[in-house]
């Protein structure tokens, strides 16, 4: 049972910083949309014509974010289980923060956030090419990228959403290193690095959509 759970939570850090280096590469190519159209309709093309993406990292990255989220649900279970019963009496952060313990919610609203993510762009995206088989358009991304940010809920909704993302993160980052053993002199400097990358990248997706509502 032990090294079964150590496995789980190894499975669940891999898992996590997978998803950790593709959102870099995700706002990375998301964030030139506030300054050039055309290279943001450039890469997205690349991205979605490309074979390899298409139909080996993108299968890849759908089971990792599932594998993500289902070994968290499971692994919250285990700790609930192995606890027997809460605390009695909350003591500040003495026995643990409040975004440790409850990295669950956080990440249940995160999952939430990817639903509506997906349903704004990889269902759409799937149906143009997949279902009605149009011509492909290498200048249409940046038009229905900005299109999505014209509705001020959907906005609101991807705020809140990448607030409770940099919360997952703030987390997540550290405790991924530390779960595969990464506890040494550069301990502090990771655990610093995350929290820059847990903030920065969420705020950074947030004035993206409130940018393009913004403007236009």
């Amino acid at each position: 049972m032990l090294y079964s759970t150590i496995f789980k939570k190894a499975s669940m850090a891999i898992s996590g910083l997978f998803l950790i280096i593709f959102l870099l590469q995700h706002f990375a190519i998301n964030i030139t949309s506030v300054f050039s159209g055309n290279l943001f309709n450039q890469l997205s093309h690349f991205m979605g014509t490309n074979p390899l993406v298409q139909f080996v990292l993108q299968p890849i990255l759908i089971f990792g974010v599932i594998f993500h989220f289902v070994m968290g649900f499971v692994l919250d279970i285990i700790n609930k289980r192995a606890r027997g019963r809460r605390y009695k009496i909350y003591k500040g952060n003495s026995n643990a923060s409040w975004v440790s313990r409850n990295m669950i919610i956080s990440g249940s609203t995160v999952l939430a956030f990817l639903v509506l993510h997906f349903y704004d762009f990889w269902i759409p995206e799937m149906d143009y090419k997949y279902v009605k088989f149009l011509p492909e358009n290498p200048d249409r991304y940046f038009e229905e990228l900005v299109h999505k940010f014209e509705d001020i809920t959907r906005v609101v909704l991807y705020v809140i959403s990448f607030f409770f993302l940099a919360l997952h993160l703030s987390h997540g980052f550290a405790s991924s290193f530390q779960t595969m053993g990464f506890n040494n002199k550069y301990t502090v400097l990771v655990k610093s690095f995350g929290k820059l990358y847990a903030f920065g990248i969420p705020f950074g997706f947030a004035f993206i959509a409130i940018y393009h509502y913004l403007n236009h």
